[in-house]
This record gives structure tokens, C-alpha cells and sequence, in this order.
């Protein structure tokens, strides 16, 4: 019996992976690409190649999984909202034909809005397929990733400053995606709860981008100011960076939830969705150094 991480080569799937490891459990993981998860492999894993969009990938994956989690992917095509749900739908059906007794889900702070919102607008229904299809599920609804931060830093390098369309002083949970790992973790290995669940996964504080460029400041040593820009000055910019089209819509359609609350968090937070990695200590650790790489 085993854990199933469906994407192993991020951050998330990636730091969740070595720490079941680390616990001694069987993990088996999906990769279009082994060679990316060779480490994994030789602490033990079992890699199923292929796609996890493939019924036959997740046949093989899951026939006798004890347990799933299940990241989707980051928007990459055209189709992204209905091939999400597709492949999701198809990994839930495989979970009820196969028995696998639990699921974890992570989702996003706004998935309970649906369309509308972005790439997060395909959450719900993702939610929805693996809630119909098993009896213990948590669904993890993290803030917004610090890790996010990394798009400015050549602005911050070169300009002092961030740019988003993002209301300066509008609070919302920011977390690093090293925490989210660790609640995943955290949720595999406790094996008391049951049921259907909604878990946020919140970081230390609620963040202003007017604080965050504050905190920036202090830690990486340089002023950095943030500017709020319209919709229309942050469809130029990416698109002039070389964002696709497609994938510009989608992060606009998400900048224009965020001031309505429909991006807001319908978890409270709590001790329980509160993480301890401060976006100083992230600032520290991630930030400072990818600005010292930007100045060389």
C-alpha cells in the first residue's frame, strides 16, 4: 500500500514527497520525465511515466494506493480549465474503482467562488470530483504563494519597486509553499481523521502589498515601493514579457476577483491553518539571494 503524489517535480509535490520519505512511508509518484525524480527513486519511490491526464497512468498508479494527493498543474494551454477537471474527474474515478481510502486535495483561498477567477476557477469542480468519489477527503485551500514574489524581483533589481493590479492595502493570507508541503505532510501522516474537509493553509499574517514591500525593504536591504497598476498596464506588461494570451486572460480574470472578495478566504484562520515561515525569514532564504543573482 502507498501514497500517490501525482506531481512530484514542483515545490509542493517535491518537498511532500521527501518528507513521506523521510517517515518511512511507500510512495509511488507520476512523471512524465524519470530521470526528474531519480532521487526520489533511489530513497525508494516507485515512478509510474506517463501523464496524469492517461487512464492507464493512473490505472497503474493507483491499484492498490492507500492514499492520493492531488495538485493540478499550473495552467499551460488554451483548454486549461476543461482538461483540469477531465483529469481530475478521471483520477476520482480510478480512487472509487481502486478503493483508495483517502485523498488530499490542494486547492486555493477563492475556490469556493468557482469560474470566474482565474486558474483557480477550476478548483471547485476539481474539489467536487474527488469529494464524490471518496469518504475522506481533505481539501487544502492555501493563500497566496510568497513564492509569487520571484516574478518582481527584476523589477525590484533594477526598479526598487513592485507593479501588480492589486489594491495596496487589501489583506490576504501569504504562505511558502515549503509549509503547504509540511500541512500536506502533516495531514498523511495523522491517521485520525475522517470524513469530508476543508483545511486553510494560511502562513503567519494577513499581508498588504504596501506591508510586503515594507518587510521587502527592510530585509533586502534597498527601499522597494509598490505601485498599483489598472488591468490594462498589467495585460501590456505581460504580454510584452511573452506571456501567452491565453494565460494573461486567466491572471487578469483572477486580479479582477481580488478587490470584489471573490478571492478571499472562506476558511478562518486558526491555529491549525496558521504556518510559521514569516515572508522575512522567506526573504531571507529565497529573496535576498535571487537579488544578489539579479545585480551580477
Amino acid at each position: 500500500m502507498s501514497i500517490v503524489i501525482n506531481t512530484p517535480n514542483g515545490s509542493i509535490g517535491r518537498g511532500l514527497a521527501e518528507k513521506l520519505l523521510a517517515a518511512g512511508k511507500a510512495l509511488t509518484v507520476i512523471s512524465r520525465s524519470p530521470d526528474k525524480v531519480a532521487e526520489l527513486a533511489k530513497r525508494g519511490a516507485r515512478v509510474i511515466e506517463g501523464s496524469i491526464d492517461e487512464p492507464a497512468v493512473l490505472e497503474r498508479a493507483l491499484a492498490g494506493a492507500e492514499a492520493l494527493f492531488w495538485l493540478t498543474p499550473p495552467a499551460t494551454r488554451p483548454d486549461y480549465h476543461a482538461w483540469a477537471v477531465q483529469a481530475a474527474r478521471a483520477a476520482a474515478q480510478a480512487v472509487k474503482a481502486h478503493g483508495v481510502k483517502r485523498v488530499v486535495v490542494l486547492s486555493s483561498v477563492g475556490a469556493q467562488t468557482g469560474r470566474g477567477t482565474g486558474p483557480v476557477g477550476v478548483m471547485k469542480e476539481v474539489e467536487a470530483a474527488f469529494l464524490a468519489a471518496s469518504p475522506h477527503v481533505t481539501v487544502l485551500r492555501p493563500g497566496f504563494f510568497m513564492e509569487n514574489l520571484l516574478r518582481s524581483m527584476d523589477s525590484i533589481a533594477k526598479a526598487g519597486a513592485i507593479f501588480q493590479p492589486f489594491p495596496a492595502d487589501r489583506r490576504v493570507p501569504m504562505v511558502a509553499t515549503g509549509d503547504i508541503a509540511a500541512k500536506a505532510a502533516e495531514v498523511f501522516l495523522d491517521t485520525a481523521w475522517t470524513g469530508h474537509r476543508y483545511l486553510g493553509v494560511h502562513g503567519p499574517a494577513d499581508l498588504s502589498h504596501r506591508e510586503v514591500a515594507e518587510i521587502l525593504s527592510r530585509e533586502l536591504g534597498k527601499p522597494v515601493q509598490y505601485t498599483e497598476v489598472t488591468l490594462e498596464q498589467a495585460r501590456q506588461a505581460m504580454l510584452g514579457a511573452g506571456m501567452p494570451a491565453f494565460l494573461v486572460e486567466l491572471f487578469l480574470e483572477m486580479y479582477a476577483a481580488i478587490p470584489e472578495g471573490r478571492m478571499d478566504a472562506a476558511e478562518p484562520r486558526t491555529a491549525e491553518t496558521t504556518t510559521p515561515t514569516t515572508l522575512a525569514h522567506f526573504a531571507q532564504d529565497v529573496l535576498r539571494p535571487q537579488l544578489a543573482a539579479s545585480a551580477r
